[in-house]
C-alpha cells in the first residue's frame, strides 16, 4: 500500500512539473533563408528586454521574434570567432566570450567591441554576474573579475599554463559561493576570502572526465562530460557519483536547470531531454525522428535554453535554430483523462454544466460526468450515423439530432439511449435533424429535412412545410426565440417568423432591404436586445427586434471577407464571433480582439456549434480540432504579459539609420530626420516568439492614418514621402489601449540650412566690404539660375503620373536586372541604355532614381560598385588585384573617382576598409 500511495503522488508530482510547460510542442526552425547569418549556434541567452541573442561561429545575431541584427566578428582566424557563452550586466549591457577573448555589444554603433584584449589575451568559456554587478569570467587562463570596470584575475593554478587555469563553465552557489568548472576538475570560490577549495575525487572516481557544463539543484551539482554524460556531485557530502540517467548519448553539449526539478540537458547525438532529478527518470525526450514531422531537426544539439517563459532554444550544428512557438494557454482543448480526448476532433455540438460534458461530433457522442467520474462513448451501431449535429438538454435528458440517423433522447441517471419518436421513419429514423429548441411554453421546436415540428409532453402539436404554411422550402437549420417570444425561422431559402399570439408562421412581415431571402445560419440576440443575423455567405446583419432599424455590418472590419458560424455575449457585454478563418471579440464599437495559435486555439477554423457559458463563467467553443474553453478571465489578461512593445529599428530610405537614433524614454521614442529623409520604415516586436503570421497589432500615424488600423502577420511598417514636421506614431496590442508606445518622428524643414547660410552671406558682406559685393552678386545669380532649373525639373516630375506601386514595381525590376545581369560593372552604361532594357523612356527611369529612390543615376549605379569592391575584397583570388584594377573590375572608370565615391559613402578610404576586416592588399 505504501508503494502504491507512493507512485501515485510521483505521478501527480510529474503532472504538476510538467504543467508549468507547454503540453505540446510545435517548432519553428531558423535558417539563412530567415536573415541567420550562421548555421552553427553555439550559444543562446535571452535579455531583460526580450530579445533573443544567438551565437554562431562568426558572430552574434539579436532576434526579437521577426528579424536578426547582425553583429559579426572580426579577425583573421576563422576558427576563433565561435561564440562561446553571453551574458548580461545592469543596464542591459551583453557580453560575448568566444576564442578570442572577452567582447562587449556596441548597440549605439552596431558593432562588438573588444574587452580589455591587452589583459584577456584567451578564449572565455563562461560568464557569470551577480546581483552587485560584477561579472566572472571563466577563461582558458584562469578566473577573471571585472568590478566597476577594473579587472582582477584569480588563478586556480600558480602555473598559468595548468589545465586546471581551463575554465569551462561557472556556477552560483549558496552562502557567497562560486562554483569554477574546469577541464577536469571542480573547485569552489568563497566570494568573500577569495579562497579556492578543490573538490577532491574519492578512491572509485578518478578524474578522467572532461567537463563541459555546470547546473545546481538544491544542495546537488550537475556535470555534464563530454564522454560519461552527467556526474552528480553532493555538496554536503563531497561525493561524486553517476547520474544513473541513460541519454541516448554521453557527450553532453549543453545543461542547465530550472533550479527546482528539471535538468535541461543537450546532448551531441541524442536531442534533448528533460530530467526529473527527484523522480531520476527521464520527463519528456526531443529528438529528430527521421519520417516523422513536429520535432526538432537534428540530434547534433551544440546549444540548449529553455527561457523564462518555457519556450526552449536548440542550437545546431549547420542547421541553424529550432525553437518552441509561445503559446499563452489563455485556451485549453478539453480532455477527460485516460477515457476522452477531443483533440483533433471536429466538433459540431455540446452540452456543459457544472459537471457534465456532452461533446458531439462527426466521430459520434461523447458523455463525460467528471463529478461522477462517468464516461460513455455513442457511436455505430448504436447510432445509425455518428455525425451529431445538436445537442439539447430539456427536463433533465438530453435530445440529439444527427444527419442521416433522425433524433434520439439520451438519458443521463441511466446513461442509455433511445429514439425519439419511432413512429416517424422520416426524419426521426432516417432524416437529418438540425436544431432542438423549447419555446415559454414548454414546447419542443425540431428543426429538421422534412420541416418543422412542435411537440409537447412527447406528443406532436405540429407539423410545418412549406405546403401547408409559410415555411420556405428547404432545410430547416434553426429557430431562435428572442426575448418578445418571438421565434426566427432560418431555412436553406431565407427567414420566416412564428408568431406567438397569431399562433402561426409568417413571412410576408418584413420590409424591403432585409436578409428574409437569404439562407441564414442563426439569429442571435444580445443584451441592447439588437438581433444578429449570420448568413451562410456575406457580412452579418444587424436589427432591433421590431425590424425598423437595420443595417449590414460595417465593412473594413476583420471580419471582412469570413463567414460567421456563431456568435455569443459573454459576461462584460462583448460578443465573440467565431468564423471560418477565425474566432474574435467585439466590443460592438470598432475594436475587434482576433484570437489564433498564440492564444492556444487548435485550428482557425470554427464550424457551426453553438458556444456555452457554464455557471462559472467560462466559455465552451466547438472548433474544428476540439473542444475548447477560455481557461481564465479575460480581465486577468490585460498587462500580462511578459514584456512591452517595442520599436526595435528604424530604417530611413530603405538603409537602416545610423544617425539619427531612437532614443527611449518610458515608453515614447524619438527620431529626428532630415529633409532628404522622406521614407521611414518603423520596426516592432512585442516578444512573443510564436509564428510570425498569427502576431497582431493596432497602430495609427497622426496626421496620416485615419483612427487606429489592424495589422496582423507583420512587425513593420513604412511610411513614404514625409514632408517636413511632426507625426507621432503610435502601436498597441489590439485591445490592449495600456499596451500603447509612441515613436515621435520630426522631418526637419529645409529652410532651416537655407537661412544659416543666408545669415553667414550677410556677415561675409559685411566683413569683405563693397569689393566682394560683386562676385557675391554673380554667386548669387548662379545660384538663382540652378534654383530656377531645379524648380523647372521638379515641376516635370511634379506632372508625372506614376504611382507609387508602379515605381515600387520598376524600382524591383531595376534590382533584379542589376543583380541578374551585373550591369553596374560597365563603366560607360548610360542611363538611356538602362531604359532600353525596361522597356521605358529615360525620363521615366530618371524620374524613379530621382523622386523615388531620391538618388541619381550615377550614385545608384555606384552604389552596387562599391557592393562588388566589399565582396571581391573578401575572396581570396583578388587578394593580390591591386585597388586600381579591383575598381574597374566593379565598373569604376578611374581610381580617383572610386576613391572619392567610397570615402563619401563609407566615411573611410579603401584601404581603411580592408585594414578594418583583417585583409591585406598589394597597394
Amino acid at each position: 500500500m505504501y508503494n502504491l500511495i507512493r507512485h501515485i503522488i510521483s505521478l501527480l508530482f510529474l503532472v504538476l512539473t510538467l504543467s508549468t510547460y507547454a503540453s505540446s510542442y510545435s517548432f519553428r526552425g531558423l535558417s539563412e533563408t530567415d536573415g541567420l547569418s550562421d548555421l552553427t549556434v553555439s550559444a543562446l541567452y535571452k535579455d531583460s528586454l526580450g530579445y533573443v541573442w544567438i551565437g554562431t561561429a562568426t558572430s552574434i545575431e539579436r532576434f526579437d521574434g521577426f528579424r536578426f541584427k547582425h553583429y559579426p566578428i572580426f579577425g583573421d582566424n576563422e576558427k576563433l570567432k565561435w561564440v562561446n557563452v553571453i551574458t548580461e550586466t545592469v543596464g542591459n549591457q551583453l557580453w560575448v566570450g568566444n576564442d578570442m577573448g572577452l567582447w562587449r555589444v556596441n548597440k549605439e554603433q552596431n558593432k562588438l567591441d573588444p574587452f580589455a584584449p591587452d589583459i584577456i589575451k584567451c578564449g572565455v568559456r563562461a560568464l557569470l554576474t551577480d546581483s552587485e554587478g560584477a561579472l566572472y569570467i571563466g577563461s582558458e587562463n584562469g578566473l577573471f573579475v571585472n568590478r566597476h570596470n577594473q579587472l582582477k584575475r584569480i588563478a586556480i593554478n600558480p602555473d598559468i599554463l595548468s589545465p586546471d587555469n581551463f575554465i569551462v563553465d561557472l556556477g552560483r552557489g549558496e552562502a557567497n559561493t562560486l562554483w569554477i568548472l574546469t577541464r577536469s576538475q571542480l573547485y569552489s570560490m568563497n566570494l568573500s576570502t577569495r579562497k579556492i577549495t578543490l573538490c577532491p575525487y574519492d578512491g572509485k572516481h578518478k578524474p578522467d572526465y572532461t567537463y563541459r557544463k555546470i547546473a545546481r539543484i538544491g544542495s546537488k551539482l550537475y556535470l555534464g562530460t563530454m564522454e560519461h554524460g552527467v556526474i552528480v556531485y553532493d555538496i554536503p557530502t563531497g561525493q561524486f557519483s553517476d547520474s544513473g540517467i541513460d541519454l541516448g548519448s554521453h557527450i553532453i553539449s549543453d545543461l542547465s536547470s530550472d533550479g527546482k526539478d528539471l535538468l535541461y540537458v543537450g546532448t551531441d547525438g541524442n536531442g534533448v531531454h528533460f530530467v526529473s532529478v527527484k523522480e531520476q527518470q527521464i520527463i519528456r525526450s526531443f529528438r529528430y525522428e527521421p519520417g516523422t514531422s513536429g520535432g526538432i531537426r537534428s540530434n547534433s544539439v551544440y546549444s540548449l535554453l529553455v527561457d523564462r517563459e518555457g519556450l526552449m532554444w536548440v542550437g545546431f550544428y549547420q542547421l541553424g535554430l529550432d525553437y518552441t512557438l509561445y503559446q499563452s494557454g489563455l485556451f485549453s482543448t478539453y480532455a477527460y483523462p485516460p477515457s476522452f480526448d477531443s483533440k483533433e476532433m471536429p466538433v459540431r455540438a455540446i452540452s456543459i454544466n457544472d459537471h457534465e460534458r456532452l461533446i458531439g461530433s462527426r466521430n459520434g457522442l461523447f458523455y463525460v460526468d467528471e463529478r461522477a467520474k462517468r464516461f460513455k462513448s455513442f457511436k455505430s451501431p448504436q447510432l445509425r450515423s455518428n455525425m451529431i449535429m445538436c445537442i439539447y438538454p430539456f427536463q433533465g435528458k438530453y435530445y440529439i439530432g444527427t444527419y442521416g440517423g433522425g433524433m434520439y433522447v439520451l438519458e443521463p441517471s441511466t446513461l442509455s439511449i433511445r429514439d425519439f419518436d419511432s413512429s416517424q421513419s422520416t426524419p426521426f429514423l432516417k432524416g437529418h435533424v438540425f436544431c432542438v429548441k423549447a419555446d415559454s411554453e414548454g414546447c419542443l421546436w425540431i428543426a429538421t429535412s422534412m420541416g418543422l415540428y412542435r411537440y409537447k409532453d412527447g406528443k406532436q402539436l405540429n407539423h410545418y412545410t412549406n405546403s401547408n404554411s409559410k415555411l420556405p422550402e428547404g432545410n430547416v437549420f434553426d429557430i431562435c426565440f428572442d426575448s418578445t417570444g418571438k421565434g426566427w425561422i432560418c431555412t436553406a431559402n431565407g427567414l420566416c417568423i412564428w408568431d406567438p399570439s397569431a399562433r402561426s408562421l409568417k413571412a410576408d412581415v418584413f420590409p424591403e432591404g432585409f436578409i428574409h431571402k437569404e439562407k441564414v445560419r442563426t439569429v442571435y440576440e444580445d443584451s441592447d436586445h439588437e438581433l444578429y443575423f449570420l448568413p451562410d455567405k456575406g457580412p452579418i446583419f444587424i436589427s432591433d427586434l421590431s425590424m425598423t432599424n437595420f443595417r449590414r455590418f460595417q465593412p473594413g472590419t476583420p471580419l471582412e471577407g469570413k463567414d460567421a458560424m456563431f456568435m455569443i455575449e459573454d459576461r462584460e457585454e462583448w460578443l465573440w464571433i467565431g468564423t471560418n478563418l477565425g474566432l474574435y471579440r467585439y466590443d460592438k464599437k470598432s475594436t475587434f480582439v482576433p484570437y489564433n495559435f498564440v492564444d492556444g486555439l487548435p485550428s482557425s477554423i470554427f464550424i457551426t456549434c453553438f458556444p456555452v457559458i457554464d455557471s462559472f463563467g467560462t466559455i465552451w467553443f466547438g472548433n474544428s480540432k476540439g473542444l475548447i474553453y477560455l481557461t481564465r478571465d479575460l480581465r486577468d489578461e490585460k498587462g500580462n504579459n511578459a514584456y512591452p512593445l517595442a520599436i526595435t529599428d528604424v530604417y530611413v530610405n530603405g538603409k537602416e539609420a545610423f544617425y539619427p537614433i531612437v532614443q527611449k524614454e518610458g515608453k515614447d521614442y524619438k527620431v529626428s530626420l532630415e529633409p532628404s529623409h522622406k521614407n521611414l520604415t518603423i520596426c516592432f516586436s512585442g516578444f512573443t516568439y510564436s509564428d510570425p503570421v498569427y502576431m497582431s497589432y493596432e497602430y495609427c500615424m497622426e496626421g496620416l492614418d485615419e483612427g487606429w488600423q489592424q495589422l496582423s502577420g507583420k512587425s513593420e511598417l513604412t511610411y513614404y514621402d514625409l514632408t517636413p514636421g511632426k507625426y507621432q506614431f503610435k502601436l498597441r496590442r489590439i485591445g490592449e489601449p495600456e499596451s500603447e508606445i509612441r515613436l515621435s518622428v520630426v522631418v526637419a524643414s529645409p529652410f532651416n540650412a537655407a537661412l544659416w547660410i543666408i545669415i553667414l552671406l550677410l556677415v561675409v558682406i559685411v566683413c569683405l566690404g563693397v569689393a566682394y559685393y560683386r562676385k557675391r552678386t554673380k554667386q548669387q545669380l548662379a545660384t538663382d539660375l540652378a534654383e530656377a532649373s531645379k524648380s523647372v525639373v521638379e515641376e516635370k516630375y511634379r506632372k508625372s503620373n506614376m504611382s507609387k506601386e508602379e515605381c515600387r514595381k520598376l524600382a524591383a525590376q531595376l534590382d533584379a536586372l542589376m543583380q541578374e545581369k551585373r550591369l553596374y560593372i560597365n563603366p560607360d552604361l548610360k542611363i538611356a541604355d538602362l531604359a532600353t532594357m525596361l522597356n521605358i523612356s529615360p525620363y521615366t527611369l530618371s524620374y524613379v532614381f530621382n523622386q523615388f529612390l531620391d538618388k541619381s543615376y550615377y550614385d545608384y549605379l555606384n552604389d552596387y560598385r562599391i557592393a562588388e569592391f566589399k565582396r571581391l575584397i573578401n575572396e581570396d583570388e583578388y587578394a593580390k588585384y591591386t585597388l586600381t584594377a579591383l575598381a574597374e573590375l566593379c565598373g569604376f572608370s578611374s581610381r580617383t573617382s572610386f576613391f572619392r565615391y567610397f570615402k563619401k559613402e563609407t566615411g573611410i578610404t579603401p584601404n581603411e576598409y580592408i585594414r578594418s576586416i583583417g585583409r591585406t592588399n598589394e597597394e
